[in-house]
């Protein structure tokens, strides 16, 4: 699959996928960025994406960024197939869950990301799904 990308600033890799196995492709930092203690901050990505019709860019925090003591704040980023105008640079919410300064360096790979297919739902109102109950949150052990 083809996917037409802008990069803002040309001096920074392309994504890439790190090995054969590799789903997730690395998203780099392009400035240089400190977190304070327990704050949020964008860090920007360097990347406009356009993600294909029927699918959606899945960003998700790498291991090595949570053993810097850093979190996306939002869990997993979603990045619509219709987002992507000249503005539309994926960035990062970032949070610094340490008690320390974090620094981001520029064209540090700072999280990951996947390109999935997904379906619309139509939505089908009913009075009851089912009449038998799991029992809910934990119910399985």
């Amino acid at each position: 699959m083809n996917i037409k990308i802008v990069r803002i600033e040309k001096d920074l890799p392309l994504p890439e996928y790190k090995t054969s196995g590799a789903v997730g492709f690395d998203l780099y930092a392009r400035t240089e960025t400190t977190l304070p203690p327990h704050k949020v901050m964008l860090v920007p990505t360097n990347l406009i994406v356009e993600v294909p019709k029927g699918h959606a860019l899945l960003v998700l925090s790498r291991s090595s960024t949570t053993k810097k003591g850093l979190w996306l704040a939002n869990g997993v980023g979603v990045v619509d197939s219709d987002y992507h105008g000249p503005t539309d640079e994926i960035q990062l919410a970032a949070y610094n869950f340490t008690e320390n300064d974090v620094v981001v360096l520029r064209g540090e790979r700072i999280a990951q990301a996947l390109i999935v297919p997904v379906v619309r739902a139509e939505w089908e109102e009913v009075e009851i799904i089912k009449e038998e109950s799991r029992g809910g949150f934990g119910s399985t052990g």
